[in-house]
């Protein structure tokens, strides 16, 4: 996807204010640069697909939701932090929390961002190299405090486990990891875990790690991207989401037709609904980002989202159509 491409996909510029405020570095922030080692050569989609495992991404899956449910302040929140950046370190050139205070009412949260770097491999062709794009692939890693979509009254104030409303997205990006590890992509991947996506009561008190991210994109700043949220359901579906339409109708339907070329019958040549998600902050300073989603899920918001709901061939659907993305561009 070039520059040309690009103007075309901008459909709109905007910026709100977003009542975030950088915190003081935390303590236990770490940061692991890049080597300098022979940069290995380029892999291929069909390198890439034969790493993949569905079933090591669903064991990721599984190992999340064994720290339990994992809100902001939550002690498994804080076990899950240090698991996925163990995790990434094993695989990225580069990894960094991007730390961030949050106050609702009296209550002041304590957040990151799990950032990690994929340095381009290079080409074995004379006269060819790496694209110079940056691909962002993101998910969230927290989960909701509450199950306020639950059916029964007296677990609404109970947290949820979120087997596929996070840790499917993220279970997927760090079986990605392992594979561009193996097989360096031709263009620079950079993976976000976002915190506090689903803490608030609202929508208000929501996509603080995005909203932050969006703010500060610094040396990260993509040239597009892909969220991921909500895809390991058993009974995958994934029509067209609205607001990634609406705001990259050319970029979304260049996913979904790959998609379509791919033979992923999940993935519905349909428009479903407007969804407000981590993609919306990025669109709003000008990132093109699509939210691959399914939000037709009935565990949604409930303490019956766990492991058992999800499947790993839902997560390799997912996995197959990111992996032709990454390797051979749109």
């Amino acid at each position: 996807m070039n520059a040309r491409t690009f103007r075309r996909f901008l459909i709109y510029l905007c910026c709100g204010v977003l009542s975030i405020a950088c915190a003081e570095p935390d303590p236990e922030s770490r940061s692991v640069e890049p080597t300098g080692t022979t940069q290995a050569t380029v892999g291929t989609a069909r390198e890439a697909n034969a790493t993949f495992s569905a079933q090591r991404a669903f064991a990721i899956l599984e190992k999340q939701c064994e720290f339990g449910p994992r809100p902001p302040g939550s002690p498994a929140h804080r076990e899950t932090q240090n698991y996925l950046f163990t995790e990434l370190q094993k695989y990225a050139n580069n990894v960094a929390l991007q730390p961030l205070e949050y106050t609702v009412g009296t209550k002041t949260l304590h957040l990151n961002n799990i950032l990690a770097e994929f340095v381009p491999g290079t080409l074995p062709v004379t006269g060819k190299g790496e694209t110079g794009e940056t691909l962002l692939l993101a998910a969230h890693w927290d989960t909701r405090p509450i199950a306020d979509h639950d059916p029964k009254p007296e677990n609404r104030e109970i947290p949820i486990l979120g087997a596929n409303d996070g840790a499917s997205g993220v279970a997927i990006l760090l079986e990605l990891a392992r594979v561009f590890k193996a097989h360096p992509p031709p263009r620079r991947i950079v993976i976000v875990l976002f915190d506090g996506e689903d803490y608030g009561r609202t929508a208000d008190d929501m996509f603080i790690g995005s909203r932050f991210f969006a703010r500060n994109l610094g040396k990260w700043k993509p040239d597009y991207g892909i969220l991921l949220d909500m895809v390991g359901d058993k009974d995958l579906t994934l029509p067209i989401e609205a607001n990634s339409w609406n705001a990259n109708q050319a970029f979304t339907a260049a996913i979904w037709n790959r998609a379509a070329a791919l033979g992923l019958a999940p993935f519905q040549q349909r428009l479903g609904p407007a969804i407000m998600d981590d993609h919306v902050p990025l669109i709003k300073v000008g990132i093109p980002m699509v939210d691959i989603i399914d939000f037709d899920y009935p565990y949604w918001h409930t303490i019956e989202d766990t492991v058992d709901k999800c499947s790993p061939k839902s997560l390799e659907v997912v996995a197959t159509l990111v992996i032709s993305i990454v390797y051979d561009g749109l």
